[in-house]
């Protein structure tokens, strides 16, 4: 009786067991999820907007006043000793500077940019970032495709030797012949370990870069390895990167920020007065008065910084023309690879594949019965290998070349 409870409860144990080390294969969008939350580098990349943010309360504070105490005209000699301070001149001020041409509204409206350019900046650094990611994700996807292709084909060949193995047994083939096709297994075992550390290594690239702690073994993702015919025209691209890219928005911030820079400048050249009040104290009598005090901006008048920034102006445009440019340029280019590669994928698909297929079956069935020499069914095994390699590889490039495509946009059009 004690030996049935201790095995039911092993059986339960172990069966509750298999859910916790069980790992779901992530699909892409866990994958992006996973990554930012975790990169360092888009986490320090947050920091620094965060930071860049504090400026605006920097540039929003007021100038202090200032609060002086004087005592003066102490006299120690030739007055009543008793009464040292009783002729002392006692004088209390303040001031306060005023800024004018709104100088304080000018900055935190320029530093506000400027945290709105940190954050575009952010942006554009994760778009960077999870491109390397997209493509850390598509070779794994191809590693598991060519994987699932290695143990396919020598599972097959083992089938082929087995069957050879029996006309061998019986007579009906050379032991020569039969060593060629043994020897034929090679290959297909040298894909098949070659593919096994292929996927390991795309499984460890993608958790450094998720800075997931998930076992190699146990980390899986799933996606659609496959081309698509759906494809935006380049000039609809062209208008969606105007909005999507961040170095573009950075660039339409950076002219604004310019401009209200330059107004900034002419507010700094202009003068700002001080106003202040005093109490005065001398002996028995009490007075109050006005102080006014005005710069005169003779000399400094803040010429450099209002040259300094229309010249910024000119180059920020500037700036901003040649980034667009290069989007553009980025995008036709990706867009020609991606054509380029689905133009090669349509006959694999459509034809190829089939065909190699088809001439595997037939060369390896005639070879069974005698109609196929033993060179032709080697090539039709081979050709079969190297058309669904081929293939595989294919999509990859094609993937590869939507997500360069992506990048140039600066979001999914293709996936």
């Amino acid at each position: 009786m004690r030996r049935h409870f201790w095995r039911a409860l092993g059986v339960l144990v172990s069966a509750l067991a298999v859910p916790a080390t069980a790992q779901t294969a992530l699909r892409w969008e866990q994958v992006l999820e996973r990554f930012q939350r975790n990169n360092p580098a888009l986490l320090a990349g947050q920091t620094n907007v965060d930071e860049t943010r504090a400026n605006e309360i920097t540039a929003g504070l007021r100038p202090n006043p200032q609060v002086s105490l004087t005592i003066d005209q102490w006299s120690f000699f030739h007055t009543d000793p008793f009464r040292p301070f009783g002729n002392s001149q006692t004088i209390g001020s303040v001031t306060q500077l005023i800024e004018r041409q709104h100088k304080r509204q000018l900055r935190v409206e320029s530093a506000s940019l400027a945290t709105s350019m940190a954050g575009t900046d952010q942006a554009d650094a994760q778009r960077l970032l999870v491109f390397t990611l997209r493509d850390a994700f598509v070779r794994l996807l191809q590693a598991k495709s060519v994987l699932e292709l290695a143990e396919d084909n020598i599972k097959y060949y083992d089938q082929v030797i087995a069957l050879n193995k029996r006309r061998f047994d019986a007579g009906d083939l050379a032991r020569v012949d039969f060593d060629r096709i043994s020897l034929q297994r090679a290959q297909f075992e040298s894909d098949l370990e070659n593919a096994k550390v292929s996927l390991r290594t795309a499984r460890i690239t993608l958790l450094s870069m998720m800075n997931e702690k998930t076992p190699v073994n146990s980390f899986d993702v799933a996606g659609l390895f496959d081309f698509g015919e759906k494809i935006l025209l380049p000039e609809e691209m062209h208008q969606i990167t105007l909005d999507a890219r961040g170095d573009i928005r950075s660039a339409d911030t950076g002219i604004r920020k310019a401009q209200v820079d330059n107004h900034l400048a002419w507010a700094n050249g202009s003068w700002d007065p001080s106003l202040g009040g005093d109490y005065t104290r001398v002996g028995p009598g009490n007075t109050l008065g006005i102080a006014v005090s005005v710069p005169l901006r003779l000399f400094d008048r803040n010429q450099g910084e209002k040259a300094r920034t229309v010249i910024e102006i000119k180059r920020s445009q500037q700036f901003r023309e040649a980034v667009v440019n290069g989007a553009f340029r980025d995008i036709d280019t990706a867009y020609a690879q991606v054509e380029s590669v689905r133009a090669v994928l349509r006959p694999y698909r459509d034809t190829y594949l089939p065909q190699a297929a088809r001439v595997r079956e037939s060369v390896s069935y005639a070879y069974a019965n005698g109609g196929a020499s033993l060179l032709d069914f080697l090539d039709a095994q081979k050709a079969y290998r190297d058309t669904q390699l081929n293939y595989r590889n294919l999509i990859g490039s094609y993937l590869a070349a939507v997500n360069q495509l992506n990048l140039a946009v600066g979001r999914e059009v293709l996936q």
